[in-house]
């Protein structure tokens, strides 16, 4: 993928991460896919070729009150809990040290130079300032599909779903030594509502809030304006600041914050050069005797390429890039101490088709042009195998726990059948024409597909698509435009048909809501978010208002077994494949990192897991 738009999805994946806990998302690299997320009421954001998510998880929503003494690694259990696991152990080897010890080297963002900006409200802000300088009330661990408690203990719906209040874990400090209380919680709220256009959950959480008050010390309400049980996540993943440094910042949306006051492990900058940052550890970490890293060291890499090149050298421990054929180019190099984990939880990756045009507009001709579609060799060729081809309902691997097994056997229509393609089209009167290009109203079904220039897993998928689809006697070409200009005809609707991803978060609320809903659908010409093929369906949006009215989880799997069937019927977009998460370890200098067999959080470094994984890895 072409340097610059590598750096647009980082970018925006970063915003989006730091919106809310409740999203997972993508990132980018350099060519194998996924896609991004949103927070409940917003917009998804880019990531495919190289990094992962959602960008997506799926959660049961929260549990009306949780509670847990201390968080490490989420434990199996459905209800919040904490339990540090177990990992593989590494062999000693000589690593990189720093006046403060062993360092931990990180390669999370790409860029040639570094901006000191650790301003947890920028979209531009360093690495990992939202997952490990600050932190936020609670945590979704996506791999246990679980809330984490983490700056807050427990949790209470009121019975009108209408009242929410969080109880503050006892002993937690800031970097400063002053103590954080529940009047942190206060401030960080009100204060992005007074600030408007700062990034974070607590931004778009004013749109159901009425209010946000400190009860006492360790007590805080709020209280909602209309039923949206969803907004547990973005109220519980929004990093929380100090109300005694930030109550003087008259401009918060252009304060770098070059020496923050945090709760999180990692919040003394030793060093800061253009090349090179480096973190040592919060003296008043509240998680006593962790981290058991004593410094974070983030080297400037331009691109995947460079940061490839130090990563299979060995340089780095920790990493969320994509590696082409990473078997050969990296473990081999090292089986003994380099993995990978890529699990396929990211946000489906999505066919888009221009509901508004015909004849995309019929339900009939979407599947049979979903049916032409080789998934199988798109997962294998332009994936790496890397994922999997997606069932009917569009929901990711994250969402095990709520996927319907009568709509996944309903949706027959994303296995490839070129034969039932082509009977389908003829009984939808798409008839072939001269060359054997089908007609429309007299019109050949000539096409281009649009995909983002260097975004190289998606231009892959994408010519396999076109190819498929020309057997079927539709004509596609894949045209190539750089991200902006791309995501500005997405957004408008100004396409026929787009590869595009799609939202996630910790419930499947988000990505209906992003496929059907009339509340993300924009006319022809007016940019939206998501909900790019334009479509809504009247029923899908009484189910979502049902889904978010209530707090109770078994309640909100009913309602979602009906999206999902209301999803397989009606085929508004055409899933491909869940977006995988991008993450490489090395193990010479530094243990305990989550792997497949010890998946005890997400490894990629963007999500909001880094905290659990940061206060769990140790040196060798």
């Amino acid at each position: 993928m072409a340097e610059g738009n590598k750096l647009d999805r980082r970018k925006f994946l970063r915003m989006s991460a730091a919106a809310a806990g409740s999203v997972v998302l993508v990132a980018c690299g350099g060519g194998a896919g996924g896609t991004p997320t949103t927070t409940t009421g917003g917009a998804a954001s880019p990531s495919p070729s190289g990094a992962s998510p959602s960008p997506s998880a799926a959660s049961p929503s929260p549990s009306p009150s949780g509670a847990s003494p201390s968080p490490s690694a989420a434990s199996p259990s459905p209800s919040p809990a904490q339990t540090p696991a177990a990992s593989p152990t590494a062999s000693p080897s000589p690593g990189g040290t720093t006046g403060g010890g062993k360092a931990l080297t990180v390669s999370a963002q790409l860029q040639s130079t570094w901006i000191r900006n650790f301003n947890p409200f920028s979209a531009n802000n360093l690495w990992p300032t939202t997952n490990g300088i600050y932190e936020p009330l609670i945590i979704y661990n996506t791999v246990k599909q679980q809330v984490v408690p983490w700056l807050a203990t427990e949790w209470k719906w009121s019975d009108d779903n209408k009242t929410l209040t969080f109880t503050i874990r006892d002993g937690v400090k800031w970097s400063d030594g002053q103590p954080m209380t529940a009047k942190d919680v206060e401030f960080t709220f009100n204060y992005m509502h007074q600030n408007k256009g700062l990034v974070g959950g607590g931004s778009g959480a004013w749109e159901y809030l009425a209010s946000v008050k400190a009860l006492d010390e360790k007590t805080v309400q709020f209280k909602f304006k209309k039923l949206y049980t969803i907004g547990f996540y973005d109220i519980g993943g929004q990093v929380i600041v100090p109300e005694h440094i930030w109550k003087d910042i008259k401009d918060p949306a252009k304060f770098t914050n070059p020496n923050p006051v945090a709760t999180g492990p990692f919040t003394q900058v030793k060093t800061f050069r253009n090349q090179v940052y480096e973190l040592g550890k919060n003296p008043n970490y509240w998680q006593q005797g962790k981290p058991y890293i004593e410094v974070l060291r983030m080297p400037a890499y331009p691109g995947n390429d460079q940061a490839n090149l130090a990563t299979i050298k060995g340089e780095v421990d920790w990493a969320a890039n994509f590696i082409p054929d990473i078997q050969r180019t990296f473990v081999a190099k090292d089986p003994q101490h380099f993995g990978y984990w890529f699990p396929a939880l990211g946000a489906d990756v999505m066919l888009y088709l221009n509901t508004t045009k015909k004849p995309f507009d019929d339900p009939n001709v979407r599947k049979a042009i979903s049916m032409a579609i080789n998934r199988d060799q798109i997962a294998k060729v332009a994936e790496y195998n890397y994922t999997h081809p997606a069932d009917a309902t569009g929901l990711s691997d994250a969402y095990s726990t709520w996927k319907s097994q009568e709509a996944i056997q309903k949706g027959d229509w994303v296995k490839y059948d070129p034969n039932k393609a082509n009977q389908m089209l003829d009984a939808a009167g798409l008839r072939r024409g001269a060359g054997g290009i089908r007609t429309f109203q007299g019109r050949p079904l000539v096409y281009q597909l649009y995909v983002v220039a260097g975004w190289t897993d998606w231009v892959s998928a994408c010519q396999i698509m076109a190819q498929n689809l020309k057997q079927v006697g539709i004509n596609v070409s894949v045209k190539s435009y750089d991200y902006n200009v791309w995501f500005d005809k997405v957004q408008k609707g100004d396409f026929d048909m787009s590869i595009g991803w799609s939202s996630g978060g910790p419930t499947p609320f988000n990505f209906y809501r992003g496929q059907m809903s009339r509340l993300t659908y924009q006319p022809i010409g007016t940019p939206s978010g998501e909900n790019w093929h334009r479509y809504k369906n009247d029923q899908a949006d009484k189910l979502l208002d049902q889904f978010a009215s209530t707090s109770d989880i078994n309640e909100q799997k009913k309602i979602a077994e009906q999206l999902q069937l209301l999803f397989v019927e009606n085929a508004p977009s055409l899933p491909l494949f869940p977006g995988p998460m991008w993450y490489e370890y090395n193990t010479r200098r530094f243990t305990d990192f989550p792997n497949e067999k010890n998946p005890y959080a997400v490894g990629s470094t963007w999500m909001p897991e880094a905290l659990i994984v940061l206060t769990t890895v140790k040196p060798e």
